[in-house]
């Protein structure tokens, strides 16, 4: 006999296949859906985050934590895993129900997790200060110290003029 066919892994026969492009065989999953799944892809493909690199940008950041641990990017995720992710002063709390690799749309996104995060705080029933109507013209010395009161601006500048000079 020659030496060892050289591409071929023992024992490859013995694995379910499917044919694939070019002929050659592939392996498949029966159900699909592997076991874990990087946290970065899942986090993105349930829509927690807008793009996979700010996901793993996150994740490097130490924003996403997996079972109270920081995570990198990589960490395979599984079913139950509570994941964590503070973005925009929020914090975002689910638990992972079911794994995906692709991003799918925001009603099928939320059937693959249960949100148990805190409710976002309530956004200001006041109107912003410091907000003039148009065509005002250029606000008068008066208007710009009310303007600054209103924004707690008034202490500080106070102290930076008690200061004086700096030279």
């Amino acid at each position: 006999m020659g030496p060892p066919r050289r591409g071929r892994t023992p024992g490859w026969a013995d694995r379910p296949s499917r044919p694939g492009p070019a002929g050659r065989a592939v392996r498949s999953r029966v159900d699909g859906m592997s076991e874990s799944v990087r946290v970065d892809v899942w986090i993105w493909s349930v829509r927690l985050v807008k793009t996979r690199s700010l996901a793993a940008a996150a994740c490097r950041g130490g924003h996403v934590r997996v079972n109270g641990e920081r995570v990198k990017p990589a960490h395979a995720l599984k079913t139950g895993d509570e994941v964590r992710v503070r973005q925009e002063g929020r914090e975002r709390v689910v638990v992972v129900k079911q794994l995906i690799r692709k991003r799918v749309g925001a009603p099928v996104a939320v059937e693959c997790y249960v949100d148990n995060s805190p409710p976002p705080p309530p956004r200001e029933a006041v109107a912003p200060a410091g907000i003039r109507d148009r065509g005002a013209g250029r606000p008068t010395k008066r208007d710009r110290r009310e303007m600054e009161r209103l924004r707690g601006l008034e202490a500080s500048r106070r102290a930076a003029s008690a200061a004086g000079p700096q030279g």
